[in-house]
């Protein structure tokens, strides 16, 4: 540990890498207790309120909540933090409502402009330990005064009449997923071939020089598209697919690390001692070049995020009901140009601070990591 404090040092002094370290570390709070946080819980953040899309941000409204026919089954603790519970009641919005002896009746609300009248049962509405034929009307009617709640919607609603605050929060998981998966499955194609292109040299060195070549001729999101189409819409398979196309940066840069330090002394003293090409590289070679490795994995992150967020716009990425932050933006981009954009630039700015604390990240560890800066 001692070995590493002259190199935390030098990244706590540069204030865009620490600022860029705390807002990631946000990001993995927030997408770890998104459920908690999230004021719709439900999974996917999917409790739809027709009656109120496209609704501006800070929107408020009376809700009545009223008992489903069929209730959800119980879930765990894990699970409601990992996926969230289903709803067991339905949100009607309404604008006043009133108690007239054992019915409730309600001004429901259709648009900002209409409204409907509408009569429930108190004795239906009812749901709790004792019976209802044991409570009087009017201790029905104070018992039923919290089911009727006002609801603010902090950052507006989407077409679909669900909370954008929410499905921003959880669709955090998707972005960090998506580049977490994306950079180790890069890094562990490049360093391996980058490796064994930079040590063997030679024939190997050409045979995996011209895979690199090969693929890097590819424009990526193409490649990305015939991936994905090869292995299916979804979550897991847009993960696999941007993590196979960005291995080819890792691999020329490791492949450069690799041949100057295969000539240094130690590894000349390395074979000499007759250990094995495997011990060197993994032993010797690669601890030796985990600054670029680290600047290179914060770059690929961001990376990564942007393509995600593209092949969901386009509708080959996450599949709805699924929250994504470029699923979000196709969703609502027709808002920019109407009453509300905020519904499509929130998303927008979403990833661009994710990318840029990544990116900002990257230029600290580079900066750090290099042994000829001064202490």
């Amino acid at each position: 540990m001692s070995d590493m404090q002259p190199y935390w040092k030098r990244l706590y002094r540069n204030k865009g890498a620490v600022a860029g370290l705390v807002v990631i570390a946000a990001a993995v709070l927030i997408s770890i207790f998104a459920y908690v946080i999230a004021p719709d819980n439900t999974p996917n953040a999917n409790r739809m309120v027709l009656e109120i899309e496209g609704q501006h941000p800070g929107f408020r409204i009376h809700m009545l909540a009223v008992n489903k026919e069929q209730q959800p089954p119980s879930s765990s603790l894990f699970q409601k933090i990992f996926s969230g519970r289903e709803a067991s009641m339905t949100w009607i919005p309404i604008r006043s409502w009133q108690f007239r002896d054992s019915v409730l009746v309600v001004q429901r609300y259709v648009d900002e402009s209409t409204s409907r009248e509408e009569t429930y049962s108190l004795a239906k509405l009812w749901y709790g330990d004792e019976p209802h034929g044991a409570l009087t009307s009017a201790q029905l009617q104070q018992n039923l005064q919290g089911r009727i709640f006002t609801r603010t919607y902090w950052l507006g609603t989407d077409k679909f009449g669900r909370d954008i605050l929410s499905r921003l929060l959880i669709g955090t998981r998707v972005s960090l997923g998506v580049g977490c998966i994306a950079v180790v499955i890069s890094l562990s194609i490049g360093v391996l071939l980058g490796a064994v292109a930079g040590y063997f040299k030679g024939r190997t060195d050409d045979v995996v020089m011209w895979l690199v070549n090969v693929v890097w001729a590819m424009p990526t999101l193409l490649l990305v598209f015939a991936l994905t189409l090869a292995l299916g819409k979804g979550f897991w398979q847009v993960f696999i697919a941007v993590g196979l196309t960005m291995w080819v940066g890792v691999a020329r840069i490791i492949r450069g690390q690799v041949l100057a330090i295969r000539e240094l002394e130690y590894i000349e003293a390395a074979r000499a001692l007759g250990y094995g090409h495997v011990r060197i590289i993994t032993k010797h070679i690669l601890p030796n070049i985990l600054g670029p490795v680290m600047v290179v994995a914060a770059g690929n992150f961001a990376t990564a995020i942007v393509v995600e967020a593209g092949l969901s716009f386009l509708g080959v990425g996450v599949q709805p009901p699924q929250p994504s932050w470029g699923l979000m933006i196709k969703e609502n981009y027709n808002f920019i140009i109407t009453h509300n954009p905020l519904l499509a630039l929130a998303p927008g700015m979403a990833i661009m601070l994710l990318v840029l604390a990544f990116n900002l990240l990257g230029n600290g560890l580079r900066d750090a990591l290099d042994v000829r800066s001064k202490i």
